[in-house]
């Protein structure tokens, strides 16, 4: 296909090796294959994209060193080999790549230094080499001089400037005199070092023959206050993982419902350890739920985190998702149980961007994830792909994206991550749970989405609204019909495109708690 310009395979399960002919197409302008399973190494071949502008190969399961041929690319503006098994060091011929704006190379197996050559990359605007092991000191000069510490982390062998959030290099004098010192130091402490370490191993093995053995050889999350489970408590309460048991699966895993010896009723998110990132998503979502506490929040009881088994014990919420209740056939919910949702969904996000120490990022609202309990209170679950926030920080990158159609524009183009994400996607929560439309219906293509047909429709709110919900009949009919309209305002008011037009969850709360009201009014006149 000597014509094609743009291709597009990501987020597929495309497996084996990149073929060498589809990197030898000399016109190829864009060319995406993240998030699939492609393996082996990067063809010499890949020297031949001589037009391509953008190269996006990241989430794979690539391997072997990175060519040197890759420096032929010299129109090549945004690169992407992030999250493979790459091997071997940055090479040199990076820094003929003079169009180069983005570079993400991190979480891989990288090693060696950042090229100082690459200080001359003059339109480069972002260099991601975090979570590798790249050592020495990274470059002071050219567009390193406007790069922050993020970019380098989780390289423990990297020095420099300490603003990066990295050690000061050592001089080679400091080295020498270093040496010299640590030298007589080991001769002179040799024979105390001896002692000191017969003695200790003898301390901790008195310790350990006291300390009391656990039954199932699990990794506690770092608070007490969780229970312990073994592999094989949950085994048995859920009945081998019996599928009658299954409530659910997603991206990282599967959750089913178990009872415990003591009768209590879970529900038992078992990770899947094969699924690209499900090692992070646990270790997030623990980090998240060990430290958060909110009556909206899914209540975790504990985990189990063996080498081969990692899983979650939750409250059991009986009542399922959101998502059932819109569209099953089997339940409906009325105008104030889904006010009343969405009212709980709110007071989550409100303390989860207010709340905490620093602000939290759910970024994957949407209404599989609002899990409904015994009296129909909802509570906000699945933290695994959740932004903790150090101190200071509004704003984060990620390349995780989450589930189409509830996504901020800024979030999907660009990754940046702001408590704003989490009020666009509650936004158009908002919408479809009142008008029983999913932003992936199939009537939704081309220009029309979810959000710009309820624009169309309004200011008539009974184009929109759920037809089961509303009917001309019905008591109070106009006064109703106004508090839809009310509501869908209020969401496109937390779909609005900008970030910094979007209204914050502690205003979203106020109002959906005086449209309520007003319900409440309605329905006692």
């Amino acid at each position: 296909m000597t014509n094609l310009r743009e291709l597009y395979l990501d987020t597929n399960r495309l497996t084996s090796m990149i073929p060498a002919t589809l990197l030898s197409m000399k016109d190829l302008q864009i060319l995406k294959l993240s998030s699939n399973f492609l393996s082996g190494s990067l063809p010499l071949e890949i020297g031949n994209l001589k037009a391509t502008y953008s190269l996006d190969l990241s989430s794979n399961q690539l391997s072997g060193i990175i060519p040197t041929t890759i420096g032929m690319l010299q129109v090549l503006q945004n690169l992407s080999l992030a999250r493979n098994n790459l091997q071997g060091s940055i090479p040199e011929s990076f820094s003929h790549m003079v169009s180069l704006e983005f570079l993400d190379l991190s979480h891989n197996n990288l090693s060696g230094v950042i090229p100082k050559s690459m200080e001359a990359l003059k339109s480069l605007k972002e260099c991601n080499v975090s979570f590798n092991r790249l050592s020495g000191e990274i470059p002071r000069d050219g567009p390193f001089r406007n790069f922050t510490g993020q970019l380098f982390m989780n390289n423990e062998g990297l020095c420099g400037d300490p603003r990066l959030s990295v050690p000061p290099c050592q001089s080679n004098s400091i080295r020498r005199s270093s040496k010299r010192k640590v030298l007589l130091l080991v001769i002179s402490v040799s024979g105390i070092a001896a002692i000191l370490i017969i003695a200790i191993g003898a301390l901790l093995n008195l310790w350990w023959l006291k300390k009391p053995k656990s039954s199932g050889g699990t990794e506690l999350m770092s608070m007490a206050k969780y229970d312990r489970f073994s592999y094989y408590d949950l085994l048995r309460s859920t009945d081998n993982y019996n599928e009658s048991n299954l409530l659910g699966e997603g991206s990282y895993g599967s959750v089913y419902k178990g009872i415990l010896s003591d009768g209590t009723v879970v529900a038992i998110k078992v990770f899947n350890l094969l699924a690209e990132d499900s090692l992070k998503s646990f270790d997030r979502e623990c980090e998240a739920l060990k430290s958060l506490r909110h009556r909206n929040l899914t209540k975790v009881l504990g985990c189990c985190s063996n080498p081969d088994f990692k899983a979650l014990v939750l409250k059991y919420m009986p009542n399922g998702s959101l998502e059932k209740w819109l569209y099953s056939h089997n339940h409906f919910l009325d105008m104030f149980q889904r006010i009343n949702i969405m009212i709980d969904v709110a007071c989550a996000l409100e303390y989860l961007h207010y709340g905490c120490h620093t602000p939290v990022v759910h970024c994957d609202l949407k209404p599989s994830n609002i899990l409904l309990d015994e009296d129909m209170a909802a509570h906000v679950s699945d933290f695994g792909i959740a932004k903790m926030f150090g101190q200071g920080e509004s704003i984060l990158y990620t390349n995780t994206l989450a589930t189409l159609g509830y996504i901020a524009p800024e979030y999907g183009s660009e990754g940046m991550v702001s408590t704003r994400i989490d009020v666009y996607s509650f936004g158009i929560v908002l919408i479809e749970t009142f008008s029983r439309m999913k932003p992936s219906d199939e009537m939704f293509s081309g220009d029309l989405s979810l959000k710009s047909w309820v624009e169309d429709c309004l200011p008539d709110a009974f184009q929109v609204v759920d037809a089961n919900l509303i009917r001309p009949e019905d008591e109070h009919f106009t006064h109703k019909l106004k508090c839809v309209l009310l509501i869908m305002n209020l969401a496109l008011n937390c779909c609005r495109e900008s970030p910094g037009e979007r209204m914050n969850m502690k205003d979203v709360l106020a109002n959906l708690k005086k449209i309520k009201h007003q319900l409440l009014m309605t329905a006692s006149a």
